[in-house]
């Protein structure tokens, strides 16, 4: 049985990795949100070597590999140094977390706004382990529900604008470097106004400065990318976000594939490919998988008190809503509330409507088969 769940303040990266209930996790972020396909296979053969040979996509578009034992963690090392998937300095590692419209052309804003943010990493100031920044500086936003605390995007009149999170309204910039910069002079605001101390800038109350001011709002967002056929190739989806190294190796073997684009949805963009069906990926936008969250949950998870993944594979498509279901409080899968949610505590579920996994349940401590009974025979979202 887990203790309260402890809230940990970072997210495991390559240089400093997360021990779990499974061994250590490791988070590789790639430059630009893409591995090209040699990367992609060497990351597949490394998860199978060092690791469980499972692979995770995670909300930030980042890969999670997971069961590393500490003796072949050096080993892992030197694979992803050697793939260019790894800063030699752990301190600019830690600052990367940015997070990359899916679908960048090379040379336009996103593209230029990434590389030029990337180049200024060195100079950030020393920043919470989870706060991180999107850039999404296509002709309307896509990105606004993933997690990030600056934003780059387009405003309603077109022009570019930086935009703090929890806030509806940015600054208008004329330029790319002109954001890029704002952008790093605001993370140096939040550090200097007492940030650290709020972790993410949605729980920061310092009013914004005033060579910053906040007066225009983003356009109006566009839809994920859809599964299947897209310009760039094919979008696989992810069952709950994870995925066996040999299911991903397939979807890049053919030789016609140039590299993979990640996303914060659980999907894959197979730069090249051609649409197949692929054993333990999504080619369905109708699939009631894509609607429910599961963090791994016991035992891969120290802190989980329950097996999450069987319960979210039965409640997919039974449930009115989305469905989240969480090995503890913490609510690591999903921060939205959902219609149902679950949560672990324990060694029994916690059940919330219309809430997040931290909400105030309307039945505790239930046992996966009371968890069916209540939702057959209660005013909850419906089998």
């Amino acid at each position: 049985m887990a203790a309260e769940p402890r809230v940990q303040g970072w997210c495991p990266g390559a240089w400093r990795p997360m021990a779990s209930g499974d061994g250590l996790l490791v988070r590789v972020r790639p430059y630009q949100g893409r591995l090209t396909r040699a990367q992609m296979l060497a990351l597949c053969d490394a998860a199978d070597t060092f690791g469980s040979g499972l692979i995770e996509l995670t909300n930030r578009a980042n890969l999670q590999l997971r069961g590393v034992a500490e003796s072949a963690w050096p080993g892992l090392m030197t694979v992803l140094a050697d793939q260019g998937l790894l800063d030699p300095d752990p301190a600019t590692e830690s600052r990367r977390n940015v997070l990359l419209v899916p679908d960048w052309q090379t040379g336009d804003a996103s593209d230029e706004a990434a590389r030029l943010l990337l180049a200024c990493l060195p100079e950030l100031p020393e920043l919470p382990g989870k706060l991180g920044f999107a850039v999404d500086a296509g002709p309307a936003p896509v990105l606004g529900e993933a997690s990030a605390d600056f934003r780059i995007e387009r405003a309603t009149t077109g022009a570019l604008l930086v935009r703090a999170d929890g806030r509806a309204l940015g600054t208008p910039v004329d330029s790319v470097a002109a954001a890029v910069d704002l952008l790093v002079r605001l993370a140096h605001w939040f550090v200097e106004s007492g940030g650290q101390a709020s972790g993410r800038m949605r729980r920061h109350r310092a009013l914004l400065p005033a060579w910053a001011p906040a007066s225009i709002r983003p356009a109006d967002a566009r839809s994920q990318l859809a599964l299947g056929t897209h310009p760039q190739g094919v979008l696989y989806g992810l069952p709950f976000g994870r995925a066996p190294a040999a299911v991903l190796r397939a979807a890049v073997a053919p030789a016609r594939v140039t590299g993979v684009r990640l996303t914060p949805w659980r999907r894959l963009l197979v730069e090249g490919a051609e649409a197949q069906l692929l054993h333990g990926l999504l080619t369905d936008n109708r699939d009631p998988r894509l609607a429910t969250d599961a963090c791994p949950g016991a035992p891969r998870c120290g802190q989980a008190s329950v097996a999450t993944l069987g319960l979210a594979e039965r409640l997919s498509g039974r449930v009115g809503g989305p469905v989240h279901v969480s090995g503890c409080r913490k609510g690591c899968a999903r921060r939205q509330p959902a219609a149902l949610c679950l949560t672990g505590r324990a060694g029994r579920f916690d059940l919330i409507v219309g809430g997040r996994a931290d909400g105030t349940p309307a039945a505790a401590g239930l046992t996966e088969s009371e968890v069916f009974a209540y939702l057959e025979n209660s005013d909850a979202p419906r089998l």
